[in-house]
């Protein structure tokens, strides 16, 4: 009876333990094991519009002038009709082409010594008391002789190199008051067992779009450009969960 009861507990201990574990991971482990043998889903299309509106410092509004008798309106590139996007749920295409390089290094060192002396060689002849108070081999001129030595060394060196060429194309989320526009954008590619995911947001000025309604990167106000990929060998560059809790928490 006692051997079943430890046997019970032993494995209830475990699977509670189990269970925190994956509890402390979050519900992305519970999907991801659901997966196991299968390719990474991809995400339902749903509206990428922002949740709450975005609240920027706006100019004051500008009424378009027409001319008398005139074809041509305010802002138009073509006779007819100007193609590029400006209202909400048309669509624009994103040219991200990124070359960066940085190099950054950094060495510091610092040696600092400190030492101090005190004594009391005579205090109205009280010093000669002091070997009844503490050790008779004390030395009334030698009481105190402290030294302190520090040195540091450090050295940082930083190598970056980024190369990236993508094309998304992104819609309009909202038209802001002063005319400028939200875009969002989301692509996502799945290769076996491997999903890219690649993600646009920002503001632009309906301006800066090309006649053949494209944008650069750079012209996007308040970007947020994300290039990644969730998958089996994404799991393999990740160091475990239990790793960066380690990471995290480790004072030392």
């Amino acid at each position: 009876m006692m051997k079943t009861f430890f046997k019970n507990s032993s494995t209830a201990r475990t699977a509670a333990l189990i269970s925190i574990a994956a509890l402390a991971t979050g519900c992305n482990t519970l999907e991801r094991i659901s997966e196991i043998g299968e390719p990474p889903k991809l995400s339902r299309i749903e509206n990428p519009g922002p949740p709450e509106p975005i609240v920027l410092p706006m100019p004051t509004p500008q009424v378009a002038t027409r001319q008398a008798n005139s074809l041509w309106r305010p802002g138009s590139r073509a006779f007819l009709k100007d193609q590029r996007a400006d209202e909400i749920g048309d669509i624009l295409t994103v040219v991200i082409q990124i070359d960066d390089d940085a190099n950054v290094s950094n060495e510091t060192a610092r040696t600092r010594n400190n030492s101090e002396d005190a004594g009391l060689d005579n205090f109205l002849g009280a010093e000669t008391l002091l070997g009844e108070v503490f050790n008779e081999s004390i030395v009334p001129g030698d009481l105190v002789n402290v030294d302190s030595q520090s040195s540091s060394t450090g050295t940082g060196t930083v190598t970056r190199s980024e190369s990236v060429n993508l094309r998304v194309a992104a819609l309009v989320t909202q038209v802001l008051p002063n005319g400028n526009l939200a875009i969002a954008g989301r692509q996502e590619v799945r290769i076996n067992y491997e999903v890219r995911e690649l993600l646009v947001n920002g503001i632009i000025r309906p301006e800066d779009i090309t006649s053949t309604n494209q944008i650069n990167y750079d012209q996007i106000a308040e970007a947020r450009i994300s290039y990644g990929g969730r998958g089996q060998l994404s799991d393999v560059q990740q160091p475990r969960y239990g790793q960066q809790l380690y990471d995290i928490i480790w004072p030392f």
